[in-house]
C-alpha cells in the first residue's frame, strides 16, 4: 500500500501541471502587445526552398513565435531521414517554432508492402517534433502538452502556451476530412483522437476562463468551417461518403465559444479563393483566419477592437 502513494502524488502533480498554462511575456499593457507568425503548408513536392525562405523571413522578425503547419509534401518520402532533416531545419531558426502535423506528413504513408503505416509515422513525428516540454528553434518557448495527462499520453502534438493575455493551442485536425476513413469496422485512429481533442478543447476553455485571458487562438491544419449551421436532424440515412469528419469538433467549438467571454480565433491552412489574401472573418466572438500556403504575421493589439490584425506583407 505504501508504494502506491508516490504514484498517486505523481499523477496529481501531472494533472496540476496540465491545468497551468505555459506562460511567456508579462501582464502589463506593453508586454501584452506582440506578433506571431503562421506558415501554411508550402511544400510543392519538388523543393523545400519556399518553406526555408518563409521560416527565415518570419524568424528574423520580432515574432513571439511561429507556427508551422506540416513538414513535407504528400509525394515526399515518409522515411526517418526526411523527418530528421526537417527537424534539423526547423531547429536552425531564431524564433520559437511550434510544428503542427499536416495530413500529408503521415495519413498517406505506406510501408514496403503497400500497407498503411499512418499511425506508426504519426507516432514517429510525435517523437521527433513533440517530445520535449518546449518549442523548437534557437529560442524556445515553454509548452504544456496534452501528453502530460496519463489518459492521453500519446497526443504530444496538442500543446498550449500563453503570451500576454492570449492562450494559444495546437489541435491535431488534418485537412483530409480529419482522417476519417469510410471503412467497415472501427475507425480507431479517428475515434480515439476525437476523444482526446474533445478533452483538450474542454480543458483549454476551462483554463482560459480561470486565467481570465482575452482570447483563445486554436491552430489546426484542417478547416472546421466554424460558421456552418448545425446539420438538421433527419431519420434518413446519409449517403455513403459524405460523413463530415469535422462535425463533432465544430459543434463543440461553437458551443464553447458561445459561453466564453473573450474572442476565439481559429487559424487553419485552408485554401483561399482566387485573388484572396489571408484575412480574419468574425461572426460574433468567433473568428477564422485561413492562410493556405502563405506565411502570415498577426499583430495582437490589446487596444484594438478586433484584438488581432493581419499584417500587410509590405510592412
Amino acid at each position: 500500500m505504501r508504494r502506491s502513494r508516490p504514484t498517486a502524488l505523481l499523477a496529481a502533480a501531472l494533472c496540476a501541471a496540465l491545468c497551468l498554462p505555459a506562460v511567456a511575456g508579462g501582464r502589463g499593457n506593453d508586454a501584452d502587445a506582440h506578433t506571431f507568425g503562421v506558415i501554411g503548408h508550402s511544400f510543392d513536392g519538388k523543393s523545400d526552398k519556399r518553406f526555408k525562405q518563409a521560416l527565415a523571413d518570419t524568424s528574423e522578425k520580432t515574432n513571439a513565435f511561429v507556427v508551422v503547419t506540416g513538414i513535407k509534401h504528400a509525394a515526399e518520402s515518409c522515411g526517418d531521414r526526411l523527418y530528421q532533416e526537417r527537424r534539423e531545419l526547423v531547429e536552425r531558426f531564431k524564433r520559437p517554432v511550434i510544428v503542427l502535423p499536416a495530413g500529408s506528413d503521415w495519413t498517406g504513408c505506406r510501408n514496403s508492402a503497400g500497407r498503411t503505416n499512418a499511425i506508426e509515422r504519426l507516432n514517429r513525428l510525435r517523437e521527433l517534433f513533440h517530445g520535449e516540454p518546449n518549442s523548437l528553434g534557437k529560442t524556445t518557448l515553454p509548452l504544456t502538452r496534452l501528453s502530460m495527462s496519463p489518459r492521453f499520453r500519446s497526443y504530444a502534438e496538442n500543446a498550449h502556451w500563453t503570451v500576454g493575455k492570449v492562450l494559444y493551442a495546437s489541435v491535431n485536425l488534418p485537412a483530409n476530412n480529419n482522417h476519417y476513413l469510410a471503412a467497415a469496422g472501427r475507425n480507431s485512429e479517428y475515434e480515439d483522437r476525437l476523444v482526446a481533442n474533445r478533452f483538450w478543447l474542454n480543458r483549454l476553455f476551462t483554463l482560459a476562463k480561470g486565467d481570465k485571458v482575452d482570447a483563445i487562438v486554436l491552430f489546426s491544419e484542417g478547416d472546421l468551417k466554424p460558421f456552418a449551421e448545425p446539420e438538421p436532424r433527419t431519420l434518413l440515412r446519409r449517403a455513403a461518403g459524405v460523413f463530415d469528419g469535422f462535425a463533432f469538433t465544430r459543434r463543440q467549438v461553437q458551443q464553447l465559444a458561445k459561453k466564453f467571454g473573450g474572442k476565439v480565433l481559429l487559424v487553419d491552412s485552408a485554401p483561399l479563393g482566387k485573388g484572396k489574401k489571408p484575412a480574419i472573418e468574425w461572426h460574433g466572438n468567433l473568428g477564422q483566419l485561413s492562410v493556405n500556403g502563405e506565411a502570415v504575421e498577426v499583430d495582437v493589439k490589446p487596444e484594438s477592437k478586433t484584438l488581432f490584425v493581419v499584417k500587410d506583407a509590405a510592412e
